[in-house]
This record gives structure tokens, C-alpha cells and sequence, in this order.
């Protein structure tokens, strides 16, 4: 197994965890990202994953169930599209020309799949009332990889404004708050 697909396997065991852990009253739950509830996180990565993948990369994926109907089910449907990918040592070495520069799938899964199935698993998770703890030292990857590229980050749109917080916050805190989370928010 190679370290994206080991990466993407703990992010997507974490995030599949809160999935799977949502009460059916909670898919409507606000969210922290603005106006989105529950439901639109697993939304926003069942829509945009396959459409990117298979406009840039030629790559299909297996229909899933809506995630208006079954957001487990589409989640699920997803993963395993994924996974399968991945698996496929010819697809997950397959080059192809991304806005990230020319790179294999498994190298663009894990530069822009798992960092947002990771950080979403915490909005999740603090949207529904689960475990929101985050592996500390994806967290730590992520926010040491990220931190210098804090101008084009925030230009891009994907990222509100840092939330300050304390210097000796952890590193989940600051990761959650460089990305434009207010930390301290609940629905």
C-alpha cells in the first residue's frame, strides 16, 4: 500500500466513521461551513471528487445512491469508487495534466481528496455531536504544508479568513482555525 493510499485510508475511515455515526434527525444540522447543514459535507465531496476526476483524469465512478436519500450510501459509493482507484496500480499511476501541475491520480487523491475529506471529517463531526478529534499528526502535515501557501489559499475562495487563536493552541486548533473555522463554533 502506498503512503497516499494509506493517507486517503485514514482519512476516509475517520470521516466514514462520522458518516456512518450520524443520527438520521442530524443530516439537517447546521454545518460549520456557512449555510451548509450536514448533509452538504458529504454533498460538496460526492459532487466535486467524480466531476474533477473524470474531466481531468478520464476516471469513472460507480452512481451511488443520492445523498438527499442516503448519504451513507453516497458516501460509501464514493469511497469505494476511490479506493478502487487507487488499488489499480496502472489508474493510480496514470498521469495527467491538474491546476496542482502534471501529476499521477494517487498523487492528486492525496493533495486535494484527503486534505478535504480530513477537514471535513471535523465539520462532521462538531456539526452532528460527534468525536471531533483529528489524527494529530495529519493535522500536523496538513497545516505545516498549508501555512506557506496562506495568501494563494485564501485567494482561491475555498478558505475564509484565519481565525485567530492562541500561539500555544494544538495543532487541530490552529489547523481548524487556518482554514477559516472558528474553533469555539457550535450549531
Amino acid at each position: 500500500m502506498s503512503e497516499y493510499t494509506e493517507r486517503f485510508t485514514m482519512a476516509a475511515n475517520g470521516f466514514g466513521s462520522r458518516v456512518a455515526g450520524v443520527a438520521d434527525a442530524d443530516w439537517d444540522s447546521p454545518a460549520p461551513c456557512d449555510g451548509w447543514v450536514a448533509r452538504d459535507i458529504v454533498r460538496h465531496l460526492v459532487e466535486w471528487v467524480p466531476a474533477f476526476f473524470t474531466a481531468a483524469a478520464g476516471l469513472t465512478f460507480a452512481d451511488g445512491p443520492s445523498v438527499a436519500d442516503d448519504p451513507v450510501g453516497a458516501w460509501t459509493a464514493l469511497r469505494t469508487s476511490l479506493e478502487r482507484q487507487l488499488a489499480d496500480p496502472a489508474t493510480a499511476s496514470r498521469e495527467f495534466d491538474s491546476p496542482m501541475g502534471h501529476i499521477s491520480v494517487e498523487q492528486a487523491i492525496d493533495m486535494i481528496v484527503t486534505g478535504d475529506v480530513f477537514l471535513h471529517t471535523w465539520d462532521l463531526a462538531r456539526a452532528t455531536g460527534q468525536d471531533e478529534t483529528l489524527d494529530p499528526d495529519q493535522a500536523q502535515r496538513m497545516f505545516e504544508g498549508m501555512e506557506p501557501m496562506d495568501e494563494m489559499l485564501r485567494n482561491s475562495g475555498q478558505y475564509g479568513p484565519r481565525v485567530v487563536v492562541a500561539d500555544e493552541a494544538d495543532v487541530q486548533t490552529k489547523l481548524i482555525a487556518f482554514i477559516g473555522r472558528d474553533p469555539a463554533w457550535r450549531p
